[in-house]
């Protein structure tokens, strides 16, 4: 059911869904309405508006009859926190209606919604809003006849009239001094209402330095010519988190080490099979240290590893190959190639066996965007999402064809990773309901929404949009974004991030840096286990969800500068963020589950899981590779990796049909919201 918010003049459309809904009541709430200014859309002779707030359930406000919809606002005198809504109805009760907060009585902001209210005492606990107003907004009456009305004995707003502004972003930081391996930057104060207690600057999305107040800060552990962007967060006392300043582009300098590492010797085949061969060399030295290798074909590199052995995959079966490897340090410094070089033909035949895991990759597509959702049609050819841009495009595999469908309203992005994410179709319906489910950032937040498809046309049909989730808090980066349907298609799972501010993660009431579980419709499931979206929390930055054959769900999502970690999801289970990042910090906590697989950091950032015939496979964007991993049990087991270097920054994996699967590049432009400045591909990955 579609309804709709008055935001001064401009109406818009939204649908049934809520990120609360009744629970425990919390002890701390306070009521803040009782006594104060009430405004209504109508109200009958006997009942004004007041009486919803006069703490006397005898008497009642009462809309005009007949007439949807019907709305009654509490002017709280101050902005506050609202964590929960008491209504008691009369027998004229609202069946659907929508709780929002306001600044200005004018732009709204939903923090909870239902189609199935049943009157009475409604208690809604655990919500999440912020503002100086609140309203109940009535779109569909209990009593449905010309004669009746909403009637309202009781309208209590909860919640605290603290610090809940958080303050302004900083200013754009200027570059006060580069080493090779250090950056010093500078920026101009915050503001806030209660005073700004510090700030934290961030690295390309990596927490590198915080301060008390100073205006100034360094941030080490770089690497010499190498390309950085940092951006300030600032912070009151009470937790609140600004928006991110601008981002200032630091390239560091060459360091003064010009010696190349010594060249790697004994270059010599571990496997060598139709599609992919095992490689191994004695390490190279170097004063400074070897960072890496660079693997070559006739003098062109196709891979890269961290270590003295790699297995070159996705090659051409009965094909020779020309190889040679050279060492790099951590300033750029390559040495001369192995010698000599490594003669290798692949075996023949196209089988691609279990035990090589990924056999080969074809190239289907290309886009200049970043391509961040995908879903496979029931006629085989894909819808993607350009993040920046904002547009789905619709890909024939077989012939290379391409067209944008439509532009999705409302989007915009954030000069990081914010933007057009999550796409995903529900496999139980979508053959007959055509509905996309799309998460996306907005001018206030990030959100998911639904908007049909129309096959006749090959065309996004927008004025069907309907609103399911808002109220995620967006930031420059961590904004999450993935979505995946259970198997059933009874349930839609999203992952979100922390907004750059980690307490998010460990609260429940909050819906950012967790894995959410909604109804198709926006709805909450009566068994969720806080009484709102939240399903799984402690997460820092979801971008991967993926199911198994036994209808588990696994994650996968980004760390801060230790690790990256594959979880496996459990109802209401706490994965340690902000305390623990993978299996490093406070991880011995009572409660932590372990994540199921760890990576550093520079060797995944990893986004996109997918699981094809139970096995799992990661695409890592800093770690430009792709992981797969046999799930044994509870386990993951027989960790292979592929394409490490062929193909640069990998984003996204999703299923293909035939038992393969769907691979999209994240090369170029990925960090900055400019539309059409990206090199990506999109291949067909032949799996075991």
């Amino acid at each position: 059911m579609t309804r709709r918010i008055r935001v001064g003049a401009i109406v818009v459309a939204l649908v049934a869904g809520a990120i609360s809904t009744a629970g425990p009541v919390q002890a701390a709430d306070t009521l803040l309405s009782q006594g104060k200014p009430v405004t209504a859309s109508s109200a009958g002779g006997c009942c004004p508006a007041p009486a919803a707030v006069d703490g006397d359930s005898a008497t009642r406000w009462a809309s005009a009859a007949g007439v949807d919809p019907q709305w009654i606002y509490v002017d709280l005198g101050a902005t506050a926190h609202v964590s929960r809504v008491r209504l008691q109805w009369d027998a004229s009760c609202a069946t659907a209606y929508e709780i929002d907060t306001s600044a200005d009585h004018a732009t709204w902001t939903r923090i909870y919604s239902t189609t199935t209210g049943k009157g009475g005492v409604e208690d809604l606990t655990s919500l999440d809003g912020t503002g100086r107003y609140v309203r109940v907004y009535g779109t569909k009456r209990c009593r449905t006849d010309a004669s009746k009305g909403y009637s309202l004995q009781e309208f209590g707003v909860y919640g605290s009239t603290g610090d809940v502004v958080p303050p302004s972003p900083p200013g754009t930081p200027t570059l006060d001094s580069v080493t090779p391996t250090s950056a010093t930057i500078s920026w101009t104060a915050a503001t806030d209402d209660k005073g700004v207690a510090g700030y934290d600057v961030y690295r390309d999305g990596q927490l590198c330095a915080s301060t008390t107040g100073a205006l100034t800060a360094t941030c080490g552990n770089l690497s010499p010519n190498g390309t950085y962007g940092f951006y300030v967060n600032a912070r009151d006392a009470a937790g609140n988190v600004s928006q991110a300043s601008g981002t200032l582009s630091v390239k560091t300098p060459p360091s003064d080490d010009h010696t190349p590492p010594s060249v790697p010797a004994n270059v010599h085949t571990t496997a060598v099979n139709s599609t992919s061969i095992g490689l191994a060399w004695t390490a190279s030295i170097d004063e400074n240290g070897v960072t890496g290798y660079r693997i070559f074909d006739s003098g062109t590199q196709i891979g890269t590893s961290d270590t003295a052995s790699t297995t070159l995959g996705g090659l051409t079966p009965n094909t020779a190959y020309h190889l040679q490897v050279r060492a790099v340090d951590g300033n750029g410094n390559q040495s001369d190639p192995s010698t000599p070089v490594l003669d290798v033909t692949t075996t023949g035949g196209s089988s691609c066996s279990p035990s090589q895991g990924v056999c080969g990759a074809t190239q289907v597509g290309t886009d200049d965007d970043v391509v961040w959702g995908l879903v496979t049609l029931p006629d085989g050819t894909i819808l993607y999402n350009q993040r920046d841009a904002h547009s789905i495009v619709h890909l024939n595999p077989k012939t290379g064809a391409k067209k944008t469908i439509g532009t999705v309203p409302n989007v915009q992005s954030t000069d990081g990773e914010g933007g057009l994410t999550g796409l995903e179709i529900n496999p139980a319906s979508f053959a007959s309901d055509h509905w996309l489910y799309i998460m996306h950032t907005s001018p206030n937040d990030n959100r998911i929404v639904r908007i049909k498809y129309d096959p006749a046309a090959d065309s996004l049909t927008t004025s069907t949009e309907q609103i399911l989730l808002t109220g995620i808090a967006r930031n420059k980066f961590h904004n999450g974004g993935r979505l995946r349907f259970s198997p059933d298609g009874r349930y839609l799972f999203a992952g979100t991030g922390d907004a750059q501010n980690g307490a998010n993660a460990s609260n429940t009431s909050s819906p950012n840096g967790k894995v959410l579980r909604i109804n198709p419709d926006g709805s909450i499931p009566a068994d969720n286990p806080f009484h709102n979206a939240v399903w799984s929390y402690g997460h820092r930055n979801v971008q991967g969800l993926a199911f198994d054959s036994q209808g588990r769900l696994w994650e996968q999502e980004f760390g801060n500068s230790v690790m990256d970690e594959t979880n496996l999801i459990v109802k209401g289970g706490n994965y340690g963020w902000p305390s623990c990042e993978g299996t490093s910090g406070s991880c011995g906590t009572a409660g932590f589950i372990a994540p199921k697989k760890t990576y550093p950091v520079a060797q995944g950032s990893c986004s996109g899981i997918t699981i094809i015939h139970d096995a799992l496979y990661v695409a890592c964007q800093r770690g430009t590779r792709l992981y797969r991993a046999v799930i044994s049990g509870s386990s993951l087991t027989n960790f292979q990796t592929f394409f490490n270097g062929t193909y640069g920054r990998l984003r996204t994996v999703e299923p293909a049909p035939d038992g393969q699967m769907w691979l999209a590049t994240s090369v170029d432009g990925d960090k900055d919201s400019t539309p059409h400045n990206s090199h990506n591909k999109i291949l067909r990955v032949t799996v075991g």
